[in-house]
């Protein structure tokens, strides 16, 4: 796990759901826009298309587990 990766766990941790649900959409566009960039043959960074699909894997994850917490109470 690289030292960005680990900042961005922690980061993840720290937000709350509303922040989480911003930062989810925000990685949701540049996903798109990566696609469309390999789908013309311009991405500059193919590695950046991957941490962004783990990202927003440990963003809903941590959504989820907000949730299935708050609903404990």
């Amino acid at each position: 796990m690289t030292a960005a990766s680990k900042k961005m766990k922690n980061d993840i941790k720290s937000k709350s759901e509303r922040e989480l649900g911003d930062l989810l959409l925000e990685l949701r566009r540049e996903q798109m826009n990566l696609r469309f960039q390999g789908a013309t043959g311009q991405v500059t960074s193919p590695t950046r298309i991957q941490t962004i699909r783990k990202d927003i894997a440990r963003i809903e994850t941590q959504l989820t587990a907000l949730k299935r917490g708050s609903a404990k109470k």
